[in-house]
């Protein structure tokens, strides 16, 4: 179940994880590698290292440099980004098992383009894709 904040709330959260000292276990940065399979691999990785560590949730980050943190934008665009015909969402939705729930937000900090993607923490089994 995804929760409605305003866009806001997904700004600052950018910003906070910004405020880390480096990429952890349960947060990875990018700036545009868009690649269908390794996104499904890194959301299976983050739901169980964020259950691992005991976190409710993981992130990734497109639009910001993984070694200053500072936002350089992107031109990975998830809602029109397809594997096929079929949209990303509901690709990796139908093969991530056992089901978690993520979902993409599509901001705009600093006038450039930055993509936080909200992983739940897998539960109960670990996620597989």
């Amino acid at each position: 179940m995804t929760i409605d904040r305003p866009n806001d709330y997904q700004i600052s959260l950018v910003h906070e994880l910004r405020g880390l000292p480096q990429e952890t276990e349960w947060v990875e940065f990018k700036q545009n590698r868009a690649n269908e399979e390794e996104i499904g691999e890194y959301i299976s990785a983050l739901a169980n290292s964020a259950t691992v560590l005991g976190k409710v949730t993981a992130y990734m980050v497109w639009g910001v440099d993984d070694k200053e943190h500072d936002i350089v934008g992107t031109t990975f665009k998830p809602s029109t980004f397809k594997v096929g015909n079929e949209e990303l969402e509901n690709w990796l939705l139908r093969l991530l098992e056992p089901k978690i729930n993520f979902h993409f937000y599509e901001l705009t900090i600093d006038d450039k383009a930055v993509v936080l993607l909200e992983i739940s923490a897998a539960f109960r089994t670990p996620c597989t894709i």
